[in-house]
């Protein structure tokens, strides 16, 4: 039996973070990063307790790739401070380690018999990427080890997608999160887990990255075109919480965490190899997920005569956007060593077949496979 979960309530447009009024009387803990707290960003929140004199504290020690050590100092505010709302004000890292201090204040607080009640969860996106505002997963560091943690307690409860956040996002963050979007909703509609909800979702999210990618990169106060990225980022984050993901994400946990390569170039730069994979062109019969690659192509009006150029569109298509927003094509162009590739292979390979997102992937790979794709990845 499957089910369709949304669970958050999205507000969007311009001045969305309004909702922040309706707040009162209540505790509030703001977690964020220090660039965060340094730009301003967060006085748009604060301005708005301080006007309704709403007790707040603002825990601001999120970095990239958040640590479990990171998880720990919130877990220790949260126990001192015990909030009634908690609000994630950030990108995917400051989003997914909220995530994971909440559940881990709330097991260790109930363990020792102090009841405490799930504080309301609030979560404010700074990037169009991971689409963490409305998913139940958390991506925690451990060493260069990525550790995806499902629970359906981490799924906030608002999500504020305001483009107001993400305006003065830089060119090339702009494309890495946006491609990283594209990454969710592709592998969201070939999982194995993937629905015609989740279909439907991924379809649209597809159609605005490929619509107003370029828009946002070469003109960061195209307000449309952010608004259009925030949005489709959000979908994406719906459909892929719902049908999961595959092994494109098994990968580029691995190479992330070892070469210290931001989430959304590392899912672009492994993308097209995967589609090739997963649609087996040179199998005895067309796949399912050749088909969907190729029904993509469709919505975009990309050549598709046949299931195969269809696929074969879609995987020059991306490639076209990941060259227009100068985005490493492979390993080797993104600067990884090849010698400490090839000595870390096995480990990366035996992190990658054990990440939760390959178990939904359309084809089952072999250990032989992993290995295959990213010595292929390095260099083309």
């Amino acid at each position: 039996m499957n089910i369709f979960s949304v669970k958050p309530k999205i507000y969007f447009d311009k001045g969305s973070i309004e909702y922040l009024n309706t707040i009162r009387n209540k505790r509030v803990c703001i977690v964020t990063d220090p660039f965060i707290l340094k730009s301003g960003a967060v006085d748009n929140i604060v301005n708005i307790f301080k006007a309704n004199e709403v007790k707040y504290e603002i825990f601001s020690e999120i970095k990239p790739d958040p640590s479990i050590e990171t998880v720990a100092a919130g877990v220790n505010k949260m126990r001192t401070f015990k909030p009634d709302v908690i609000i994630a004000l950030g990108g995917g890292s400051s989003i997914d380690a909220t995530k994971s201090i909440i559940l881990f204040t709330i097991k260790i607080l109930n363990s020792n018999g102090d009841k405490y009640n799930r504080p309301l969860f609030i979560a404010i996106p700074t990037t169009s990427g991971t689409g963490s505002e409305v998913t139940s997963f958390s991506v925690i560091t451990m060493g260069t080890t990525k550790f995806p943690l499902v629970d359906e307690e981490m799924v906030p409860d608002i999500a504020i997608i305001d483009a107001d956040f993400v305006k003065t996002v830089p060119p090339q963050i702009t494309a890495d999160t946006a491609m990283d979007v594209l990454t969710h909703a592709i592998e969201a509609y070939v999982s194995k887990n993937s629905s015609d909800y989740t279909d439907a979702l991924a379809e649209k999210t597809v159609k605005l990255v490929f619509g107003y990618l370029l828009r946002a990169y070469k003109d960061g106060n195209d307000m449309v075109a952010r608004e259009k990225l925030h949005n489709a980022s959000c979908m994406a984050g719906m459909a892929f919480t719902n049908a999961n993901l595959g092994i494109n994400h098994s990968i580029a946990h691995t190479v992330g965490g070892n070469f210290h390569i931001p989430h959304g170039r590392a899912n672009s730069i492994v993308l097209p190899y995967v589609i090739k994979y997963n649609a087996e062109l040179q199998g005895q019969r067309e796949t399912e997920a050749a088909r969907k690659y190729a029904d993509l192509s469709r919505i975009l009006g990309l050549p598709c005569s046949s299931t195969e150029e269809g696929v074969i569109s879609i995987i020059c298509a991306i490639k076209v956007l990941m060259r227009e927003t100068n985005i490493p094509s492979n390993l080797k162009e993104a600067n990884v060593n090849k010698n400490e590739l090839f000595s870390k292979l096995e480990s990366m390979v035996d992190a990658a077949l054990k990440d939760n997102c390959t178990k939904t992937n359309p084809r089952i790979p072999s250990k032989e496979d992993i290995v295959s794709l990213i010595k292929e990845i390095y260099e083309d």
